[in-house]
């Protein structure tokens, strides 16, 4: 039996050489969030009852450096109301509006540590705002205009507060951190008008959600 110890140190071998290996520093991350979206529309009340739109949406980065990402972000924003159209600032009936804003993206993070507690972030970039009004029993019109956002915020890491779940989940799904997110936001896009005017369909966010990187 004295084979028995030489064998299960070598069956073992690759599996403590990979437990000893470091975590390499994250390339990868996906962000989940939401929240509220206050229009730049003037009058966004009146027509729709409330100040604000439910945002929902994530984004996807990488990470040249470990402070730098650039990625794409996506948001998706639903109300119903009395059938304002913000590109035209027309009053009918019941209209639904929808709004598909897709960000290109730079951001810089100010973390140096892996352990860190609170990173902050600011960036900014390209965006491009799909829109759609419905008005029932009427018209429906779309379009798309360019634009450009920025936004920043403060993210907090998860992993000291529950260690054992954030190894299963670096073990199981190669997520090496996940953080609580705060952010603001703010993007402008400016739409031509029926009265050859403009109005900005842009607005200010605040949002709330979660980050894993990989």
């Amino acid at each position: 039996m004295r084979f028995l110890p030489a064998a299960l140190s070598i069956l073992l071998f690759p599996a403590l050489v990979c437990a000893a290996e470091p975590r390499q520093d994250p390339r990868w991350s996906l962000e989940l969030k939401g929240g509220a979206f206050f229009p730049a529309v003037d009058n966004w009340s009146r027509y729709y009852g409330s100040s604000h739109v439910g945002e929902w949406g994530g984004a996807f980065g990488y990470k040249p450096l470990r402070q730098i990402e650039v990625g794409i972000e996506g948001s998706y924003l639903r109300k119903t109301g009395k059938g304002n159209q913000p590109e035209h600032q027309l009053l009918g009936g019941k209209a639904t509006y929808r709004q598909l804003p897709l960000n290109l993206y730079v951001l810089a993070r100010g973390i140096f540590r892996e352990d860190q507690l609170l990173v902050p972030y600011a960036g900014g970039g390209f965006s491009r705002v799909f829109y759609r009004t419905e008005i029932a029993g009427g018209e429906k019109r779309s379009g798309s205009v360019s634009g450009y956002h920025a936004r920043g915020g403060v993210q907090m890491l998860l992993d000291r507060l529950e260690p054992d779940s954030a190894r299963n989940l670096y073990e199981d799904f190669g997520i090496s951190h996940t953080y609580l997110l705060l952010e603001g936001k703010y993007t402008r896009a400016m739409a031509d008008t029926a009265s050859g005017g403009s109005v900005d369909i842009g607005g200010a966010s605040w949002l709330g959600g979660f980050l894993f990187e990989f």
